[in-house]
């Protein structure tokens, strides 16, 4: 769980975790708060969040703060062989873990929960929610078109992940645009990866950190840009 100012949501959301994936039968949780040193003390409340049956650990970052160095902490504190993420502000609702670790017991070693596919969607309510939606359809829909059109939701950030491919394929970049580069090389060196449909919903408390308004947004779009760029030359020249 990469966090920052979450303070508002942060407990509930360590329980709706644990508990979603209770309810699969797994026995044995692991919840690492990877934590950018949040004025507003979200690493404290998450270090005195107990959860039964679970082990709820915190790592307060410092220095080197981000979403993707913040994952990659996560990831390399992580003792399971199935790895998730998720965006910790509900809108990546807990109760669709289940389904990504159904498809993982299935044979897939990459799922993803999708905005984009049947039966998947956006409820955008607030501030900024209408300039959000048609700018993140608008560039899946670019993305798509010069990567792997098959794939539909490139931003999801809501995904599990076997063990051995993240060792092989690591995350790179900074924001967002780390799915956009993971995606592709996994989908490059034929991983068995699937997606599955999920309705994304609005935030619970507090500010996103994308931005909300067009400026922001299209600041993130260059890096994103950039990165489609930079994977086409890398497949045509061997270097994924």
């Amino acid at each position: 769980m990469p966090t920052f100012n979450e303070a508002g949501h942060i407990e509930d959301l360590i329980h709706a975790t644990v508990n979603a994936i209770r309810h699969t039968g797994i026995q044995k949780i692991e919840v690492i708060v990877v934590d950018d040193n949040s004025p507003d003390k979200t690493w404290e409340i998450a270090s005195n969040t107990t959860c039964e049956a679970a082990d709820i650990r915190v790592i307060r970052r410092m220095k080197d703060h981000g979403l993707t160095a913040s994952l990659k902490e996560g990831i390399s504190s992580a003792s399971h062989d199935i790895i998730i993420w998720f965006d910790c502000d509900f809108t990546h609702p807990p109760e669709c873990i289940p389904q990504l670790l159904f498809m993982i017991s299935q044979g897939f070693e990459v799922v993803v929960n999708s905005r984009y596919i049947i039966g998947g969607g956006e409820d955008r309510r607030g501030k900024g929610s209408f300039i959000q939606l048609i700018l993140s359809k608008s560039l899946n829909w670019g993305i798509r078109f010069f990567l792997y059109p098959t794939f539909s939701d490139y931003t999801s950030g809501f995904i599990a992940v076997q063990r051995e491919v993240l060792k092989a394929i690591p995350l790179r970049g900074d924001y967002g645009e780390y799915f956009i580069d993971f995606i592709f090389r996994v989908l490059s060196k034929k991983y068995r990866v699937c997606e599955l449909p999920y309705m994304a919903m609005p935030r619970r408390s507090g500010e996103s950190k994308t931005g909300s308004n067009i400026l922001h947004y299209l600041k993130r779009g260059k890096k994103y840009i950039y990165t489609v760029i930079r994977l086409r030359f890398e497949k045509l020249f061997g270097l994924l």
